[in-house]
Formats: structure tokens, sequence, C-alpha cells
């Protein structure tokens, strides 16, 4: 399996920068939602609540390994580590972009899937699981 599934490339802005004149570190689990959102297209999953099943967050961590600071541009890269009966947990790390040995952050979620409608959780559909599983 390659390293990560999924890499996302993003610029960080100015605003993203607080008091103490480094990205704020709520910053960090953003751009890992940025690259669940792409991962979760990837393979198809919907995000959207007109849908019947989806995921939804369940929980997020993140070691903050360095700070970044205004300019700069990070690289997000994603990959499923586990896939159970109704979740996902995924890895992530974020380096300065073209530098992949500039680790600034790495970290893990568990995505759910569930019924929007009910918003109970559900099996996560056979065709997900194969495609996650196989990648």
């Amino acid at each position: 399996m390659a390293r990560w599934t999924t890499e996302v490339t993003l610029d960080v802005a100015w605003g993203e920068m607080d008091a103490l004149g480094h990205v704020n570190n709520v910053r960090y689990i953003a751009w890992a939602e940025t690259a669940r959102i792409r991962f979760f297209g990837q393979f198809g999953m919907s995000t959207r609540p007109e849908d019947p099943v989806g995921p939804i967050l369940a929980r997020i961590e993140t070691d903050y390994l360095r700070q970044i600071e205004y300019p700069a541009q990070v690289t997000v890269g994603i990959r499923p580590e586990k896939v159970g009966k109704t979740s996902l947990t995924l890895v992530h790390e974020i380096w300065i972009s073209g530098q992949p040995e500039r680790v600034v952050a790495r970290g893990r979620a568990v995505v759910v899937m569930i019924n929007y409608a009910t918003q109970e959780k559900v099996r996560v559909p056979d065709e997900i699981r194969a495609a996650v599983e196989s990648d």
C-alpha cells in the first residue's frame, strides 16, 4: 500500500496565524478535515445530509510537532488504518510541501457511518469497505 491514499496541498493564509505569530492549532485540524473530505469523495462516501448514509467525525487527535509561520505551503497525507463494523480509523500527517521529512503534525480520526435521517450507526457499506481495504 502507498504511504498515503490521499494527499492535499494547501497554502497557509496570513489569517491562520494567531497572536503568537504562528499558525493556530485549530488550523491543523481543519487541514486534516480537508484531506478527510477529499478521501471520502475519492471512495464515493457522501458528506451531504440529503444523502441517506455518510460519515460523521467521532474522534480526532493531533500531535503538534513544529510551528508553522506564514508564508508556507503544507501537504496533508491521509490513509485508512482500520475498518471497523460501523467506523473507519484514518491516520494523517501534515508536512511542509516538498519536504516530507519536515512533519509538523500527525494524528488520527475515527469516523462513524450513520444514517443521517435516523442518526443511527450503520455498517460501513461493502463497496466502501472493499475499496478502502484494497487500496
